[in-house]
């Protein structure tokens, strides 16, 4: 495992906090996984896919996990402050230039099209961990799962991860298995 200091987790993850608006997971994943090789991506996604379950945003509870990984509490706090506290500032400015500009046609236009460039940048996350799913096909039954029970049943969360953790496990087991 590589070393890495507090600081070190700061800076990395303050770049993560200020490449994103709208969302910061796209981002977490780039800078982890591809920019600083800190993580695999099947690594990023099991980070990823625990810190769903619990209480918070994703993106924190990653922050919590990723610097507790490096460098224990001290890199805990080091990754969430360097995750939060550029993005505190950069939105305190906006909502003051929000509260003096909103009325302006232009400004209501681009928070519609930064609307939709957040969406593309999850589809295309949720894209590039799809893929690793397919160096094992049977994951893809999980995932499968997981969509109609959210999307078509419209479940909650928790309901999901009830539902579809048996059978989650069943085929983790069989791909740590195979391996």
């Amino acid at each position: 495992m590589k070393k890495i200091t507090p600081f070190q987790l700061f800076i990395c993850f303050s770049k993560i906090g200020l490449s994103g608006f709208g969302g910061v997971l796209p981002w977490a994943r780039r800078g982890l996984v591809e920019k600083d090789k800190l993580l695999s991506s099947e690594e990023f996604s099991a980070i990823l896919g625990v810190c769903q379950i619990m209480p918070g945003p994703n993106v924190i509870n990653v922050a919590v996990c990723v610097g507790s990984r490096f460098g224990g509490a001290r890199g805990s706090l080091a990754a969430v402050g360097g995750l939060t506290l550029g993005p505190i500032f950069i939105v305190i400015l906006l909502a003051v230039l929000y509260e003096h500009f909103s009325y302006l046609e232009y400004v209501k236009g681009a928070l519609k099209g930064i609307a939709a460039v957040g969406v593309g940048l999850i589809a295309g996350t949720g894209l590039k961990m799809l893929k690793d799913e397919f160096c094992y096909p049977p994951m893809l039954i999980v995932i499968a799962l997981t969509i109609v029970a959210g999307a078509y049943f419209n479940l909650a969360l928790g309901w999901v991860v009830l539902i579809v953790a048996p059978a989650a496990f069943y085929f983790a087991r069989k791909k740590v298995r195979k391996q």
